[in-house]
């Protein structure tokens, strides 16, 4: 039997196992660092078939490693869900009011623990070890930056990585790969435009924040339209607002909250330098004062371009050719990113729906996905295992 068909094989006697891992997994949903119903899950699963686990230092998460030797790589799936109230009424619903796997990390972590198994099995050959990264908080705290601070690198030294994501806008049976970046950088902003309170009878004698603020909202949006090559991707996007007390009182302050996001670092400093010369000419023509501070997020998700062409070659023998097609690029952000920062490796998009067109969106409370698409998720995993290894 050659490699490509072991590999299909081995998904489709693992099929039915990864929509019951899924299903169960979808019924437990825990937010960022704060997977320990899911870890267990994810432990006891592997303990039963022989396989040691090992959690992270942060309590939550973990890695699993098939094989002995070297080289090695890494096979990733996040495990956290979102604060989502669910509306899908799937009969395995979320049992945890206000919590749900609206981004698919369930099916993400099921289809991983399925390729454990099928490792496990002797179902491929290994000449060297995959390591099973169960990743906790991908959503927002960027668990996999403190694996890599744990020193996971160090301890499992790897050549390749790869991991991927459900994507309904991707019909069940394709898998997006494209070299370069596939999803954007994102930083949090915490901005402020200071003032002086005072009477709303008296406006001259405050420094009115809420005007300065309600200037900047708007023009901010040129730091893209006007600095920004028209050809780069670049966003900024100011999500929320809060000033004032009441109607007759100017506070002294007015808050915003925003994200930036872009594919280069230079896009991205030129984003953040325009955003603070804008605030801070605003404010002076008020007599207030700006202040932009920038919690650091994610960096830009890049796929190895030869990576991306061998595990291409990889996916089209075992899926065939019609199976792969290129990565729907997008301004979200992904914490892989940092593993792929120092590991060369490739990000896939695994089509997740029967109908495209009609599919809710990943966070939205209705997500749902066609469970077709683990068996192909499972397929694509191995390949980069295979892949990898044999590079």
């Amino acid at each position: 039997m050659t490699i490509p068909e072991a590999i299909r094989r081995a998904a489709r006697e693992r099929a039915e196992l990864a929509t019951r891992l899924r299903r169960e997994l979808h019924r437990i949903p825990e937010l960022a660092l704060q997977e320990l119903e899911t870890t267990r899950f994810v432990e006891g699963f592997l303990a039963e078939r022989g396989i040691s686990f090992e959690r992270a230092a942060v309590g939550t998460g973990g890695v699993a490693v098939l094989g002995r030797g070297e080289p090695s790589v890494f096979l990733r799936a996040d495990l956290d869900a979102l604060p989502v109230a669910e509306e899908t009424g799937l009969p395995f619903g979320s049992v945890h009011p206000g919590r749900m796997h609206a981004c698919g990390h369930d099916a993400h972590a099921a289809m991983l623990l399925a390729v454990a198994d099928a490792l496990a099995a002797g179902s491929i050959p290994l000449p060297g070890r995959v390591v099973c990264v169960f990743q906790p908080a991908e959503e927002g705290p960027g668990g996999c930056r403190r694996l890599l601070e744990e020193g996971l690198l160090e301890r499992f030294p790897a050549r390749f990585a790869a991991a991927l994501h459900v994507w309904p806008g991707l019909s069940t049976g394709a898998v997006g790969l494209s070299p370069g970046p596939v999803m954007a950088s994102m930083d949090r902003l915490r901005l402020a435009f200071h003032g002086r309170g005072g009477h709303g009878a008296h406006p001259h004698a405050c420094i009115d924040p809420v005007v300065m603020a309600a200037e900047g909202v708007l023009a901010l949006q040129t730091v893209v339209s006007r600095r920004i090559d028209p050809l780069e991707p670049a966003l900024l996007t100011l999500g929320a607002i809060h000033g004032g007390t009441a109607s007759n009182v100017i506070p002294d302050r007015v808050d915003l909250l925003g994200t930036v996001r872009a594919y280069s670092a230079e896009v991205r400093e030129l984003l953040l330098a325009g955003i603070r010369q804008v605030g801070e000419g605003i404010a002076a023509a008020h007599g207030g004062r700006f202040s932009c501070i920038v919690d650091e997020g994610y960096p830009v998700t890049r796929n190895d371009p030869e990576g991306s062409r061998k595990l291409s070659e990889g996916l089209r023998a075992v899926l065939g050719e019609e199976a792969l097609v290129p990565s729907a690029r997008t301004m979200g952000a992904e914490d892989m990113g940092f593993l792929l920062e120092r590991v060369p490796g490739c990000y896939l998009q695994l089509g997740a729906s029967a109908d495209p067109a009609r599919a809710e969106p990943l966070h939205s409370p209705r997500f749902d996905l066609d469970e077709e698409c683990l068996a192909v998720g499972i397929c694509a995993l191995l390949t980069a295992a295979w892949v990898g290894l044999n590079a």
